[in-house]
């Protein structure tokens, strides 16, 4: 099975701009909607890059019939006529279930509704829908281009349809799907935050630097990044939401460490403003 003739994609920060990248690489028409123009202008701008990116490395050999398969606007109406809707606003609970509910009045009866949420219920979330059969998390992770793993998170009222397309149209993107019942944190993020709060702890004990300690799982338990600079890499900021969502379902071993609240205070959030635990002088 081929993906959906068209997806849409609401939100274009990094983790929406990445998913239009995915979708747009494996043959699909992306119309992706930002909340007002110069919002649009910066997804466009990272979508493009994401292409050039792909095209530089040789993955993509003629880059302008993906690029005229692409859109952008402010309008959501124009998800009416795709076959999947992902949403990727920001992880706040009221604003994604805001979003989806008003989606789920314009898509076609027969399309899918997806959230990008990383820690938020899929249940909860649907509670807005009237029809939550057809709506389920694709959870992707950051950088999307180079990750292999999407999340499939299957709410109690999720179809079996719906999970078996899901995992057909992530084997199209070149990614493995894994199937996770609908739980606080899902697998990945549950781990994932535990790992990188511990790490923070450390390194607000004084226990090792930052190299050293993402040294430490990187070379002893053959991780490919430490916490610490997954971290940055995802956003300190979004590592910092997840981590209040875990601890406000699961109790106080998700609690983010007091470092962690004062550089997202101070504005370090991590690779894309430039410093976090690290400092990182790529073009964001």
């Amino acid at each position: 099975m081929s993906v959906p003739g068209i997806v849409g994609v609401l939100g274009g920060g990094r983790m929406g701009a990445g998913i239009a990248h995915a979708f747009l690489m494996a043959g699909a028409r992306v119309r992706l909607v930002e909340r007002d123009q110069d919002s649009a202008e910066a997804a466009r701008t990272r979508v493009l890059a994401s292409i050039e990116k792909s095209t530089l490395r040789g993955d993509l050999a003629e880059p302008r019939p993906v690029i005229e398969s692409f859109a952008v606007h402010v309008d959501p109406a124009v998800f009416e006529s795709a076959g999947l809707v992902i949403e990727a606003v920001p992880e706040d609970r009221t604003l994604k279930a805001q979003a989806l509910a008003h989606i789920e009045q314009i898509v076609a009866h027969d399309a899918v509704l997806a959230t990008n949420t990383s820690s938020i219920s899929i249940d909860d979330l649907a509670a807005s829908l009237t029809r939550p059969e057809r709506f389920l998390g694709l959870h992707f992770f950051n950088p999307v281009p180079a990750s292999t793993l999407v999340e499939l998170v299957v709410g109690s009222r999720t179809g079996r349809a719906v999970v078996d397309s899901a995992r057909e149209w992530v084997a199209t993107l070149r990614k493995t799907p894994v199937v996770i019942r609908d739980s606080p944190g899902f697998a990945s993020s549950r781990l994932g935050v535990l790992l990188g709060l511990e790490a923070i702890r450390m390194l607000e004990e004084g226990v090792g630097d930052a190299a050293d300690i993402d040294a430490a799982m990187e070379l002893g338990y053959r991780h490919p990044m430490g916490p610490l600079r997954t971290t940055d890499v995802v956003g300190l900021d979004v590592r910092l939401g997840i981590a209040k969502e875990l601890a406000r379902q699961l109790g106080p071993r998700f609690e983010p460490p007091r470092l962690l609240r004062q550089m997202v205070d101070a504005g370090k959030l991590g690779r894309k403003s430039g410093e976090g635990f690290y400092v990182w002088n790529e073009e964001r």
